[in-house]
């Protein structure tokens, strides 16, 4: 029965070698020339702070998290709508809720004025 897995094995075994072998043609063949400016900390597109305390602005943030949401909605919205006919009405009512409570989301946070730029 272990035989069935050898491809998968071998398949992985495969996948780390060659990732390993391209870090280390990339360590060997590449040039290393450091700079203050490259090794210079940053982070999240913001200069490095000289507070962790100091406040700034999470508006990119939220409209980040805005975007995987929806585009995860389109994930999932396009393989149910190809096999929308052999599911029946129960996968129709399952779907409405589904949109819903990202309709519901998406209000409230429009309500809060995340969507905002000032």
């Amino acid at each position: 029965m272990l035989a069935e897995y050898w491809p998968v094995l071998l398949f992985i075994a495969v996948a780390i070698g060659l990732g390993i072998a391209l870090l280390v043609i990339g360590l060997l063949a590449g040039t290393s020339r450091p700079t203050a400016e490259k090794l210079a900390p940053y982070e999240c597109g913001f200069e490095a702070f000289e507070d962790a305390r100091m406040k700034f602005d999470v508006r990119y943030y939220l409209i980040a998290i805005l975007f995987i949401i929806f585009d995860l909605e389109i994930a999932f919205l396009f393989p149910w709508a190809t096999v929308f006919s052999d599911l029946g009405v129960i996968a129709l009512v399952e779907m409405g809720l589904f949109l819903l409570l990202l309709v519901i989301g998406f209000a409230y946070v429009w309500k809060k004025g995340a969507l905002e730029w000032e």
